[in-house]
C-alpha cells in the first residue's frame, strides 16, 4: 500500500489512457487461474487460445484447477509451456473452492480468472495487465461475448481459428450475445460513473486484480457454490477496490451460461446467500428485525470513561431503531474486570461490570479492549459518544444521505466543551478508508485521502435526530420480584 493515484468514487478515467496494446513494456507476472469443472471439450481450445497471448510468456503462467471427481486427462500440447494442472483438497468441491485453491497456488502479481469455456482473444491478457501498471486497487473485467456451442460450431474449427487468428472472423461482435453486464457498461461509461454500485458487475468469467488486494479481502468464499463472484466483488469494494471495463479484453464464452439458461432458479438459489454477505442489496433484507451474517452499521460507543447510565441510553437507542442489521461494539477495558472478591457496590469498575451485566444476552452487542482499525466487510461504521441517542430513523437517515452524496465521512457536532472540544458522531464508510489506505503515503492524513476521493462533510447531530439523553429516573421503590398489581 501507499503512493497509489487518487482515484474519485470508480471514476478511473483520472489515470488517463492505458498504453495502447502492443506499444509498452510490462514487468508484472500474472497467474491466470481456471477453474475446471467437465471441461475436457472447451479446456483445450482456452488453453490453445492462452498459448497465443500477447502478453510475454515470461511473465504469465496458468493454474488450471481439476474440480472433477476424477482427475482429468493431460494437458494437450498446445497448453502454454508455464502451464500446470492442481486439485483442490479431498472433499472440497465447486468453483469457488477451486478458484481459492488456484489463488493459493498462484505466484503472479496479479490474479487472472478465466473460465473454462470461455476463449479470450490474443490481446486479452495483456489488455488487463495494463491497467494493473497504473495502480494498485484495480479490478478489471474483460468483455465477452456467447456464442453457439461445440455442437453447432465444431471445436477443430474453433481451434484453426484461434491458430490461424481468425477468431473475430468466426465468431463476429454483432453474431454473439452480449454478457448481461455490458449494458451496465453502457449506462455508466464503463463503470467510470457508476460509484458505489459498480461492483454489482464483477463476473468470474475473466476479471483479474492484484493479489494483494485479492488477499485484503479475503479471497474467495468457499462457503458458496453460485454467486461467489458477486460477493467477492463487494468485499473487493469494501477493501477500496476501483472496478474497470475493459471492452479490449474480448473473449467468446463458448454456449450459454447457466443464468441465460435458468436466470430464474438462478436467482432463487443465489439470493438468500447474497443477502446474508451483501449487506448493501437493500431489497434483499425486507424483514423488519431479523440479523444477517454481514451488517450494515457497526456502531461503536466507548465504555472507558462514560457511566452506566450514559452507555446504556445510546446502546439501547441503536437497538430500538428501524435499522434492523445493527450492531453495536462497545470499546473498554473489560479485562479489569476480574471474578475476585470485591466491595460489589463500591467496585470502582462498577460502571463497566453493569455495562457488560446489562448486554451480555445480547447478540447484537459485543464487547472489545481496543477497536480494531477497520470493520469490513461491514460497509458503515458510526461512532457515538455514550450518552447521545439516535432517533429511531437517525442510522438509516445518515447512511442514505452519505450514499446520495457520495460522501466517506460524515461528522455530527454535538457539543462543544472547553476540555474536550467538538464532541461529534462520525459516521465512516470502510470502502472509502480503505481506499484512503491504498493510496497513503508516509506522513498523509487518512481524512484529506477521504475527502480529495470521496468527499467528508460536517453537519449538526440535532438536525439529524442525535440529541443527549435525558437523566434516567431513579429506580421504583419496592420489592425487585414484585408483579405489577401486586
Amino acid at each position: 500500500m501507499g503512493g497509489s493515484p487518487l482515484i474519485p468514487m470508480n471514476d478511473y478515467g483520472v489515470l488517463g489512457d492505458p498504453p495502447a496494446l502492443g506499444t509498452w513494456t510490462p514487468r508484472l507476472s500474472v497467474s491466470v487461474v481456471i477453474p475446471a469443472y467437465r471441461a475436457g471439450a472447451t479446456l483445450p481450445l482456452v488453453l490453445a487460445a492462452l498459448d497465443r497471448q500477447t502478453y510475454p510468456a515470461h511473465l504469465m503462467e496458468v493454474i488450471v484447477v481439476d474440480d472433477g471427481e476424477e482427475p482429468m486427462p493431460a494437458l494437450p500440447p498446445t497448453a502454454p509451456r508455464r502451464t500446470r494442472v492442481i486439485r483442490p483438497r479431498p472433499g472440497v468441491w465447486g468453483k469457488a473452492s477451486a478458484c481459492a485453491a488456484g489463488a493459493d497456488a498462484a505466484t503472479g502479481d496479479v490474479v487472472h480468472y478465466l473460465d473454462a469455456d470461455l476463449v479470450p482473444f490474443p490481446e486479452h491478457v495483456e489488455a488487463h495487465m495494463r491497467w494493473h501498471h497504473l495502480a494498485g486497487c484495480l479490478v478489471v473485467l474483460g468483455r465477452l461475448r456467447f456464442v453457439p456451442g461445440l455442437d453447432v460450431v465444431p471445436a477443430g474449427e474453433v481451434l484453426a481459428a484461434i491458430e490461424a487468428g481468425t477468431l473475430v472472423k468466426l465468431f463476429p461482435d454483432e453474431d454473439g450475445t452480449p454478457q448481461w453486464t455490458e449494458q451496465r457498461w453502457d449506462e455508466t461509461d464503463d463503470l467510470r460513473t457508476a460509484g458505489f454500485r459498480a461492483f454489482s458487475v464483477t463476473v468470474g468469467a475473466t476479471a483479474s486484480l492484484p493479489a494483494a488486494l485479492l488477499r485484503a479481502a479475503g479471497g474467495m468464499d468457499r462457503a458458496l457454490v453460485m454467486g461467489e463472484d458477486t460477493e467477492l466483488g463487494y468485499r473487493l469494494a469494501q477493501a477500496g477496490a476501483v472496478f474497470v471495463g475493459e471492452r479490449e479484453a474480448r473473449g467468446r464464452h463458448i454456449g450459454d451460461s447457466t443464468v441465460m439458461r435458468r436466470e430464474q432458479d438462478v436467482k432463487r438459489h443465489n439470493w438468500p446467500y447474497l443477502a446474508e454477505r451483501i449487506p448493501v442489496f437493500r431489497w434483499l433484507r425486507a424483514h423488519p428485525n431479523r440479523r444477517y451474517l454481514v451488517p450494515y452499521v457497526e456502531v461503536v460507543v466507548t465504555a472507558t470513561d462514560a457511566s452506566f447510565e450514559e452507555v446504556r441510553a445510546t446502546v439501547d437507542a441503536v437497538l430500538a431503531g428501524k435499522l434492523p442489521d445493527v450492531v453495536v461494539k462497545i470499546v473498554g477495558p473489560w479485562s479489569r474486570l476480574g471474578g475476585g472478591r470485591r466491595d460489589p457496590l463500591g467496585d470502582p469498575a462498577l460502571d463497566l461490570r453493569l455495562v457488560r451485566a446489562c448486554y451480555e444476552g445480547e447478540p447484537r452487542v459485543s464487547f472489545a479492549e481496543s477497536l480494531p482499525e477497520h470493520c469490513f466487510p461491514v460497509p458503515f461504521r458510526l461512532h457515538c459518544p455514550p450518552g447521545w441517542t439516535p432517533g429511531r430513523s437517525t442510522i438509516g437517515s445518515l447512511v442514505k444521505f452519505a450514499d446520495r452524496q457520495g460522501l466517506g465521512v460524515l461528522s455530527l457536532a454535538l457539543d462543544e466543551r472547553e476540555r474536550d472540544g467538538v464532541v461529534h458522531a462520525r459516521l465512516e464508510r470502510t470502502a472509502a478508508v480503505a481506499r484512503a489506505r491504498w493510496c497513503a503515503g508516509p506522513g498523509d492524513a487518512l481524512d484529506d485521502l477521504v475527502h480529495a476521493m470521496f468527499g467528508t462533510l460536517w453537519d449538526a447531530g440535532e438536525k439529524w435526530g442525535l440529541t443527549l439523553a435525558d437523566a434516567p429516573p431513579p429506580p421504583p421503590p419496592g420489592r425487585p420480584w414484585a408483579l405489577d398489581g401486586d
